[in-house]
């Protein structure tokens, strides 16, 4: 039988048997059963229902690399319940009590947890960096999650309530990102110690003996954290301990309040001067030596709702498109800087064929490409002046000449720019397509300098790309600077192979102003990802961090580009012995699984049994979904062929089908020199996949091979090809795409 590539097992504690298949019909019955099956890729999905000792478990349940297990994220867990405890010899704790230890890349989503072991531990995450949502830990005899060792690991939107100890403890040298959990009513919310610095963004700590607890030498990040009604101290900071509570160009925006002692108490020895940017404490509140900067008593409401049980912490709004909460002044209309403005904008004047200033420079190529597209140019002597900082006034109007989108909402009028004002109509444009937007009080500042970040999420948001692994971020050593509004952005921009940093690869700089040399490099990256320019070969593009997804057989492969684009998305997977094998040829099944996954196509029509697809069948829910969406069909005695090899012909019938596509000119395939044995009635659907930029030749790419073998490679490839058009996948730039 051909191997699964990313099999899926079920699992029902009621009426599941260990001897079953694993399927959605026939489902396992216990979870430690589903892990001996899974290989690397596999996704195990639980029923229902109590998971003990009791219904077969064997604790500790040791989720291995690349495996995931889902129960009800809706939920965070509710009715999926797993009790019970496992001793495991940690390499730096010695012996303990644990219900889950979860390995690099595993993910743990929508279940419920509680070891009621003494001092009994939910998860234990060791020098990994596995994923943990919307889950929930309730009564573990001391904490739902413990990280140590270098661990990363992200947990994010889960619930910790009543734990002994505490909600989460992170130590030694451990890192990873907490956001948007809550910690309730135990010791400790969240206890920090050793020299762990991890990222916590948008939790919510309350309700607690105190709040977050830091000891030794942590050095965390707290952004947008609300810390109140603990009965004792919301953050206390002990030894020698100093967190980072924000900055002038990144407030903390942390809210301590109503704590029952004091709300910040800084009992650091020798005593350290603990700086607090932009939170919201009261000074009254206040212990030890803490110095407040920039708005930090605004209203607070004297009578909060008063919450008795786990609850899903409030989303945070962000803040407005690519204008973090910089402290500023007002923009001053009558700013000499901006009245010397020329009545041309410099960045966009008059075309300079080759700035004076440029050759040699480490952005050479990306100005000079855009300089001979026209949408930027030099100044009138001739000059580019790459190091000069960008205004926000000159990149809305770089942003009005590249791009012509629709408009996504109405521009708004701002009190700072007259319709006077040499940029007025640019920003206009900008603001209508989703690129930037202005401050809270009106005014857009068009003088104010451009930061590196808010370029950045300003360009993921006007072209709507998504799709962002937070894993990608750990490329950069400064990314704990990253505010926490632009994320999700910087990831999608990472994966997209846009952000360009010189002269430190792996340092973002992310609230550094922006120089009109590095503003070209990502705005050049931008075209490259949406296709709609060639590749420039540079050492100061970032990469995606590929490590992740790295398998052993590409090495100098054609594919290797578009299968790991496809990967780092999950939507292919490996084989357990960390090879992708691109050169097998594809079936009908695999085929299935692997665009059911990635493309995830809606009913058309109503799903077929086939009598070759038993309900046990590994690839039965994804033929289903494959069918249904029009991309395939069986044949008139109701069979399905599941393990039928595809040809490159079928292939591109199916994605021609599935994605409803037509208006194919059969005039494009005098591009193919074996354009004669295309049958004459599938010419104009292979035509219409080439005007559509689907079609993926090798190694001859003006050879079609219709009837030839399609291979696990081409087929990642051609819908990379389909992913890439709405910014779900990296676009490719290979010479074997057919245009």
């Amino acid at each position: 039988m051909v191997q699964a590539p990313f099999p899926l097992l079920y699992v029902n504690p009621s009426t599941g048997n260990d001897s079953a298949s694993g399927s959605q019909g026939t489902p396992l019955k216990t979870i430690t059963k589903a892990i001996q099956q899974a290989t690397a890729g596999s996704s195990i999905r639980l029923m229902p229902g109590t998971y003990s000792a009791a219904t077969g478990e064997v604790f500790p349940l040791v989720v291995p690399s690349n495996v995931t297990i889902v129960g009800d994220e809706n939920q965070k867990g509710k009715g999926i319940q797993i009790t019970g405890s496992g001793r495991y010899l940690s390499a730096s704790f010695g012996g303990q009590n644990i219900t889950f230890k979860l390995e690099s890349l595993s993910i743990l989503k929508g279940v419920t947890i509680t070891n009621n072991e003494s001092r009994g531990t939910g998860i234990w995450i060791e020098s990994t960096n596995p994923t943990v949502v919307n889950c929930t830990f309730v009564n573990c005899q001391r904490e739902g999650i413990f990280t140590t060792g270098t661990a990363k690991p992200i947990v994010t939107d889960c619930v910790f309530f009543q734990n002994a100890a505490a909600g989460i403890s992170i130590v030694r040298e451990a890192k990873g990102e907490y956001r948007n959990n809550v910690c309730q009513n135990t010791g400790y919310g969240i206890a920090i110690g050793d020299n762990a610095a991890p990222l916590l963004v948008g939790n919510r700590v309350f309700e607690n003996r105190s709040g977050i607890v830091l000891s030794r030498a942590a050095r965390p990040v707290l952004r947008n954290n609300i810390i109140e009604r603990n009965t004792e101290t919301g953050l206390v900071i002990l030894e020698t301990c100093v967190p980072d509570l924000g900055s002038p160009q990144e407030p903390g925006g942390n809210a301590m309040r109503d704590n029952g002692e004091v709300d910040l108490q800084n009992a650091t020895n020798p005593q350290i001067t603990i700086v607090s940017v932009g939170n919201q404490l009261n000074p009254t509140r206040l212990q030890g030596a803490i110095e407040l900067l920039a708005n930090e008593v605004p209203p607070i409401s004297t009578n909060p709702p008063i919450v008795t049980s786990p609850i899903t912490p409030p989303v945070t709004p962000p803040p407005i498109i690519t204008n973090p909460p910089k402290v500023d002044p007002p923009f001053n209309p009558v700013d000499p800087e901006i009245i010397a403005e020329p009545p041309v904008d410099p960045v966009i004047g008059q075309p300079t064929i080759a700035p004076s200033d440029i050759q040699g420079h480490w952005a050479e190529a990306f100005i000079q490409s855009l300089v001979n597209k026209q949408f930027v140019t030099g100044f009138p002597d001739g000059t580019f002046k790459p190091e000069t900082v960008l205004t926000r006034a000159q990149f809305a109007a770089v942003l009005a000449k590249t791009f012509n989108l629709p408009a996504k909402r109405q521009s708004v009028t701002f009190a700072d720019v007259p319709s006077s004002f040499w940029g007025a109509a640019a920003i206009a444009k900008a603001n209508s397509m989703g690129f930037i937007a202005g401050f809270p009080d009106g005014t857009f500042r068009p003088g104010q300098n451009l930061t590196r970040v808010q370029a950045i999420v300003a360009l993921v948001n006007g072209l709507g790309l998504s799709g962002g692994a937070l894993n990608v971020l750990s490329i950069y050593s400064d990314r704990t600077g990253i505010p926490s509004y632009a994320i999700d952005s910087v990831s999608t921009a990472t994966q997209r192979g846009i952000v360009v940093n010189y002269p430190n690869l792996k340092q973002l700089n992310p609230n550094r102003d922006m120089t009109r040399a590095e503003f070209a490099g990502v705005m050049y990256q931008a075209l490259v990802a949406i296709n709609r320019s060639p590749a420039i070969a540079s050492s100061y593009i970032v990469k995606p961090d590929i490590g992740l997804t790295q398998f052993t057989d590409l090495d100098l492969h054609w594919a290797k580009d578009f299968i790991l684009s496809m990967a780092m998305q999950d939507y292919v997977r490996g084989y357990a012995d960390g090879t992708f094998k691109p050169d097998v040829p594809i079936t009908r099944s695999q085929f299935a699984t692997i665009a059911a996954r990635a493309i995830n196509p809606p009913a058309r029509r109503t799903a077929q049994s086939f009598s070759d697809v038993p309900s046990t069948h590994w690839a039965k829910d994804s033929i289903d979904q494959i069918v249904s969406g029009g991309f395939l069909v069986g044949d008139a005695s109701g069979k399905f062929y599941p393990d039928q090899k595809m040809t490159r012909l079928q292939l591109v019938q199916a994605l021609v089908a599935g994605l409803s596509l037509s208006g194919g000119d059969t005039a494009i395939l005098t591009k193919l020199t074996d354009r004669a044995i295309i049958p004459a009635d599938a010419q104009l659907t292979v035509a219409t996949a080439i005007q559509n930029r689907i079609v993926v030749n090798y190694p001859n790419v003006s050879q079609f091979t219709p009837n030839r073998e399609a291979t696990r490679a081409e087929v990642v490839a051609m819908i990379n090809q389909i992913l890439s058009r709405s910014g779900r996948a990296l676009a490719v730039n290979s010479s074997y795409i057919l245009v």
